[in-house]
C-alpha cells in the first residue's frame, strides 16, 4: 500500500537499469512511493488492476507485450495517469501512445543532469494530478469530439486570414492530443500557413511532426532555419530553438536561453506573427500549464488580429489559455471540437498560392 498522501507509482520497463534509475529518482522525493515494478505490458496490466497506482511510467519497447498495447488495454478498462518514458528513437511511437490514452511523453532523464531530473519529476507530478477517463480502443485518428450544430459565427475582428494571414498556435500539456484532434477535424489544407509552438522534451519534436503528419490533411514538418512559409503547411518548432517569423515570411530559429522554463517559447512565435501579419494574424492558445503564450496573444490582439482560445471543459490543463482569457486577449472561447470550424471560417478559401 502507498504511504498516505504520496503518489503511488508503478514503473514499467524491461531494463533493470532503467527501473533502478527511475526508482532512485522517485525515492529522492518526499511525495512519491514506488509500489511496484513491471518488466512488460502484461505484468503492467495485472498490477494496475490490483494496485490502482496514482501514476504509471511506461516504456514502449518490451518483450511479450509492448507499451502501446498495454496502454490501450489499461485505458479502456482501468484508467490511470500514464507517463510514457521513452528514448528519442521511439518518439513517433510515443506520440501514438497518446492517442491511446497516455497523458504525456518525456525523455528518459540523464541522472547526471539536475535540470533533466527536475523536469522529469515536475512532469510526473503534473501528470499524476490530471483526471483521466477510460478511452475506447484505438481509432484510425483521434476524435475531435461530436460535430457541433452549425451556427453563424460572430464576424471576425480582422479581414480573412487567407490573404496574407498566418495562424500561430501555442500549446503545452495536453497539446499534442489537442493538435491531433484539431488537424484531423480541419480535414483539408488551409489558405495560409500554420506555425506551432508546443512545449516538448528535447529531441521529440521531429517524432511529433511525423505523427501529426500521418493524421493531418496538411503536411506537417519540423521547422527549419530560413524556410519560407507556404500556405496550407504546418510548421512545428523544434524544442531546442525558439521559432519566429521574419518580415519576409521566413522561419528564424534562435537558440533558446539555458534557463528558459517553457520550451520552445510560445510568446516569441506569436509576437513575431503579430508583427509580421498584423490584422491578418490568427492566434490560438490551447491547453497547458503556465503563462507562456499569453503575451503573444496580447500582441496579436493589439495588432488587430483574431484570437481564439480552447475552453476549460475540453482542456487537459486550463492554465495558459485561462490566463489569456481572463486578461481579455481571447475574442472567441471555444471547445476543441469547434475550433476547426472557426479556423475554416476565418481563413476563407482553400489553399492557393503562398502569400
Amino acid at each position: 500500500m502507498p504511504a498516505r498522501g504520496k503518489i503511488s507509482v508503478l514503473i514499467v520497463d524491461d531494463s533493470g537499469m532503467a527501473r533502478a534509475m527511475l526508482r532512485s529518482i522517485f525515492e529522492d522525493e518526499d511525495d512519491f512511493d514506488v509500489v511496484a515494478e513491471a518488466v512488460n505490458g502484461r505484468e503492467a496490466i495485472e498490477m494496475v488492476r490490483h494496485l490502482r497506482p496514482g501514476l504509471v511510467t511506461m516504456d514502449l519497447e518490451m518483450p511479450e507485450m509492448g507499451g502501446l498495447e498495454a496502454i490501450e488495454e489499461i485505458m479502456c478498462s482501468k484508467a490511470v495517469p500514464i507517463l510514457v518514458v521513452s528514448g528519442v528513437a521511439d518518439a513517433q511511437k510515443a506520440f501514438g501512445a497518446m492517442s491511446r490514452g497516455a497523458v504525456d511523453v518525456v525523455a528518459k532523464p540523464n541522472v547526471t543532469s539536475a535540470r533533466e531530473v527536475e523536469d522529469f519529476v515536475d512532469k510526473a507530478r503534473l501528470v499524476a494530478k490530471i483526471p483521466v477517463i477510460t478511452v475506447p480502443r484505438t481509432r484510425s485518428a483521434p476524435a475531435a469530439g461530436p460535430t457541433p450544430v452549425p451556427q453563424a459565427p460572430p464576424p471576425p475582428a480582422a479581414p480573412p486570414a487567407g490573404d496574407g494571414g498566418i495562424i500561430a498556435i501555442a500549446a503545452s500539456t495536453g497539446g499534442p492530443q489537442a493538435l491531433a484532434a484539431l488537424l484531423a477535424a480541419i480535414g483539408r489544407p488551409l489558405s495560409c500557413p500554420m506555425v506551432v509552438a508546443q512545449h516538448i522534451s528535447d529531441g521529440f519534436a521531429s517524432g511529433m511532426a511525423d505523427w501529426l503528419n500521418s493524421i493531418s490533411a496538411m503536411p506537417v514538418r519540423l521547422a527549419a532555419e530560413g524556410e519560407r512559409l507556404t500556405a496550407g503547411t504546418v510548421y512545428l518548432s523544434p524544442s531546442e530553438w525558439n521559432m519566429s517569423v521574419t518580415e519576409s515570411r521566413h522561419i528564424a530559429l534562435a537558440l533558446r536561453p539555458e534557463r528558459q522554463v517553457y520550451r520552445p517559447s510560445c510568446d516569441a512565435l506569436l509576437t513575431s506573427v503579430a508583427q509580421v501579419a498584423g490584422r491578418r494574424a490568427v492566434g490560438v492558445i490551447l491547453t497547458g500549464m503556465g503563462s507562456d503564450g499569453v503575451a503573444g496573444m496580447e500582441a496579436i490582439s493589439k495588432a488587430g488580429g483574431t484570437t481564439l482560445g480552447q475552453d476549460e471543459g475540453s482542456s487537459v490543463i486550463f492554465g495558459m489559455n485561462a490566463i489569456a482569457i481572463e486578461r481579455g486577449w481571447v475574442q472567441r472561447v471555444l471547445p476543441l471540437a469547434e475550433l476547426a470550424a472557426s479556423l475554416l471560417e476565418i481563413t476563407g478559401a482553400s489553399v492557393g498560392a503562398a502569400p
